[in-house]
């Protein structure tokens, strides 16, 4: 299973991608959006990130406000999922809010910061991309 991280930094309003493997991920499944995470097991050692969002391997969004792991068909009018329209509600398929086996990207954004530059840190893990 291969994972997609998008991590934001709000300071300076850039994300950044990291892939991830499976032994990775083992340690993030069960996580819920809001859960913060320490960004070590992705190579950025020293720094917390909160999930905020994702989706599964078929494109479906994920929703703070749907318990479990399972997609469901909900009756929405607004918010993750949905282009308003006002007034109208629709069924639309979609993701919990647990991070499981069937997740294919996360996003998340940076609560602390380490002791190193993000910038920094992505510039060493390309050069031993390179090696």
């Amino acid at each position: 299973m291969m994972v997609k991280f998008v991590i934001n930094d709000p300071k300076t309003g850039k994300s950044i991608q990291k892939e991830m493997e499976d032994k990775a991920v083992s340690g993030i499944v069960g996580k819920k959006i809001g859960d913060e995470i320490d960004a070590g097991i992705l190579g950025l050692p020293g720094y917390k990130v909160t999930v905020t969002g994702g989706s599964d391997k078929n494109g479906f969004g994920m929703r703070k406000d749907i318990e479990g792991a399972t997609r469901k068909r909900i009756l929405i009018a607004h918010g993750p999922g949905y282009k308003y329209n006002k007034g109208i509600r629709r069924r639309k398929s979609i993701r919990g809010n647990t991070i499981s086996t069937e997740t294919a990207q996360v996003n998340a954004k940076i609560t602390k910061a380490g002791p190193k530059k993000l910038e920094d840190l992505l510039a060493e893990t390309t050069e031993e991309k390179k090696e």
